[in-house]
């Protein structure tokens, strides 16, 4: 679970500079939403930025939100991440 906390942490702190509302895994809508956070992150185009990342960057961004994802759905199986099948 360190792979989530470290994200969230991460996340946190972007959301802090943009006044965003910060994630948590506190209760099952907040795990809902950080759910659909990831899942935005995995699509193709958001991965890739749109066609800037590339080759091992590209592999070790997917790695990385791969870990994250599993982490929350081992936490919650409930919690729907499309992009990771």
């Amino acid at each position: 679970m360190k792979h989530l906390k470290a994200y969230i942490e991460q996340e946190n702190k972007w959301a802090s500079i943009f006044n965003g509302k910060p994630y948590s895994i506190d209760t099952a809508a907040e795990r809902h939403r950080l759910a659909d956070h990831i899942d935005c992150a995995l699509s193709p185009e958001n991965l890739s930025c749109d066609g800037e990342v590339r080759g091992a960057a590209l592999q070790n961004k997917l790695k990385a939100l791969t870990r994250v994802a599993r982490e929350l759905k081992e936490l919650d199986p409930s919690v729907n991440i499309y992009e990771l099948y």
